[in-house]
């Protein structure tokens, strides 16, 4: 295997882990410890909301400190710290004491996307499959986030769903940091991620088109981060209501949870192939339409349909998670590439930390089917704001 491809692999692993860590305690508070501190769902999860608003803040100073310093050391911090944090969250013994944790694991959390994502598309002329496969990675991530966790809690107490993965992340960090520090620095003809070939840079674009798609990356990326936030972090417990016949226990609930997310993760595949040989308006407009079907479809069912439908919405919900990536590396020049991605996920994750009590909010006074009408009309405004991209853009060198 070729170190490029070693990179790329431990570059997946971190987006893997980036966001399990970030869902464990979605389960955790779903499926233990609101009886075992005596509280309701709606009090606990709000505990969460520091961890997602450093996860949002502290990527854009992360992004610039790579930018600046090393992407590589940024990567081998974001493993280790993560992993110490996660740890320290599993000790806690009070909801103070874990959202401490919660908000350390988000500082670290927030490196992965500014970082890891130049990385991933630095050198390539087309970047939809590598960001689709590594977005798998991700998508896999928080679909084990709910097996991994209702497993450990049935098996071993909800502290080791802290535990274990923590321990995993500190131990990758130290082998990561162990092959960079003995890869050759080669100068010529060879790129920042190990690729030979560097990608030609983006002929200037106007400034009118370059305000109006960042304008329009923005606005679908805080609406997406809302839709993807409140159906990552709040379907263990719509299974837990909704799945009652089928799922009664909490392992039985993470592995409904790990099948959705895990069949969901193709979509990036299939959107990562079209969007590098389609127009992206038209593969975006889609996806959003989709999204706004099949949560209004959601909205009353049970059982074995509220089953399907779940993978069918949380399909298109991943799907349009590449898209927004691809425009970025598109318009982004290399050296600043790092701080366009941290902008991008400063706002999906800003809108993420204010999406986990308005989840609980709206639970708490209407329960999910609320929740699933908001999310249909909120991807309907993604679909107007997809129409509103160039028809075609050659300043990408392809259709836009």
């Amino acid at each position: 295997m070729q170190r490029s491809q070693v990179k790329f692999l431990y570059l997946n692993l971190g987006h893997f882990l980036d966001h399990l860590f970030m869902l464990v305690f979605a389960s955790v508070a779903a499926l233990r410890l609101t009886s075992e501190w005596g509280m309701s769902y709606a009090a606990l999860i709000p505990y969460a909301t520091p961890g997602f608003i450093a996860f949002g803040v502290c990527a854009v100073l992360a992004g610039w400190i790579a930018d600046k310093w090393s992407r590589d050391g940024m990567i081998v911090i974001f493993f280790v710290g993560i992993g110490i944090s996660s740890i320290l969250a599993g000790l806690a013994n009070t909801p103070i004491q874990i959202a401490f944790g919660l908000t350390l694991i988000g500082i670290f959390a927030a490196i992965y996307h500014p970082v890891g994502l130049a990385m991933v598309v630095q050198g390539r002329v087309r970047t939809g499959m590598p960001l689709a496969v590594n977005g798998v990675f991700g998508n896999l991530g928080v679909a084990s986030a709910a097996l991994l966790t209702g497993f450990l809690i049935d098996s071993a107490g909800w502290r080791s769903a802290f535990f274990v993965p923590g321990v995993i992340s500190i131990l990758l960090g130290l082998s990561y940091w162990a092959f960079v520090s003995g890869e050759k620095r080669v100068t010529t003809g060879t790129d920042e991620s190990g690729s030979p070939g560097i990608k030609p840079e983006t002929r200037a674009i106007r400034r009118q088109v370059l305000l109006k798609v960042f304008a329009i990356i923005f606005f679908t990326t805080a609406i997406g981060g809302l839709i993807f936030q409140s159906t990552t972090f709040a379907l263990p417990k719509i299974f837990a209501e909704r799945l009652t016949e089928i799922a009664d226990s909490a392992t039985l609930v993470g592995w409904y949870a790990f099948v959705v997310f895990s069949l969901a993760a193709l979509a990036q595949l299939m959107i990562g192939y079209l969007v590098d040989h389609h127009s992206v308006r038209t593969v975006f407009a889609t996806v959003a339409l989709l999204q706004a079907i099949f949560f209004y479809l959601m909205t009353h069912l049970d059982g074995i349909n509220a089953l399907l439908v779940s993978i069918a919405f949380m399909f298109v919900v991943f799907g349009q998670i590449p898209i927004n990536d691809v425009l970025v590396g598109r318009m982004a020049r290399s050296e600043w590439r790092s701080r366009a991605y941290a902008l991008r996920y400063v706002v999906t994750f800003s809108v993420m930390a204010s999406a986990v009590p308005f989840i609980g909010w709206i639970h708490a006074n209407w329960g999910f089917a609320r929740l699933f009408s908001v999310l249909a009309f909120a991807a309907l405004m993604i679909f107007t704001a997809a129409l509103l991209l160039p028809r075609a853009n050659h300043s990408f060198g392809q259709q836009a």
